[in-house]
């Protein structure tokens, strides 16, 4: 997640979308007093700062009343007032209003059966390779983004643009025009790329079954950006 003063945007970080070859790259550009959160693992062009501080409760606790404690001992004990996946809307809770209200808000989206099988090859390179497609699918933890720029009810999205990571450095190009951040054409770093060594596209790869378990868990992400399962 980056909030930067000096270009006036928030970039919201998402899950397997070139998010972080993008934090990398608007690293690079930020100013002193801009907000920048650190990465796992660490890239040594980006440097994270400003991401430590006071956090207020009270806008987290009335959106999460049943949360009260939870919400107060997180309050207490973290300094990470600004965090790596932090949602939009804590951090519209974090933010003065007029921040939020002015400064340009956006991230990246994918396909989902692109980004599912992204995050397999991830995976099953990080175990070593012994891992299944359908193994992975059963465990049903996928990089599902939604919630990271919607409101709570996760039907609203409350930032400004959501990029789509099949159009990527065009898109980026326009956001960056529009925010005057130097853009040569392509971000210079492609972090966590190098899991992926089949290159099939996904309409290859997934079965009727397992496309349809890819569906059913991203069904948000569908309806919300109209993705279809298509070659």
């Amino acid at each position: 997640m980056i909030l930067s003063h000096k270009y006036k945007f928030i970039f919201i970080k998402t899950a397997k979308t070139a998010s972080t070859s993008i934090e990398v790259f608007l690293s690079k550009h930020c100013g002193r007093d801009d907000i920048v959160t650190p990465i796992a693992p660490p890239v040594d062009e980006h440097q994270p700062r400003n991401y430590e501080g006071f956090i207020n409760p009270v806008p987290e606790i009335l959106q999460r009343p049943g949360k009260l404690f939870s919400v107060l001992r997180h309050t207490i004990t973290s300094r990470e007032k600004f965090y790596n996946h932090m949602p939009a809307s804590e951090v519209r809770n974090r933010v003065p209003a007029d921040v939020w209200n002015s400064y340009f808000k956006f991230c990246v989206e994918r396909n989902p059966w692109d980004k599912v099988l992204s995050h397999y090859y991830m995976h099953a390179a990080r175990e070593g390779g012994a891992l299944s497609l359908d193994e992975y699918l059963a465990r049903g933890r996928f990089p599902i983004n939604y919630f990271r720029y919607t409101d709570r009810s996760g039907t609203k999205i409350i930032v400004d643009r959501v990029l789509r990571y099949e159009n990527l450095l065009a898109e980026l190009g326009e956001v960056f025009s529009k925010l005057n951040i130097p853009f040569g054409g392509t971000l210079g770093v492609a972090a966590k790329s190098g899991y992926r060594t089949d290159r099939r596209p996904y309409h290859e790869v997934f079965n009727d079954e397992q496309r349809q378990i890819v569906e059913e868990a991203f069904a948000k992400e569908i309806e919300l950006h109209g993705y279809r399962f298509e070659p």
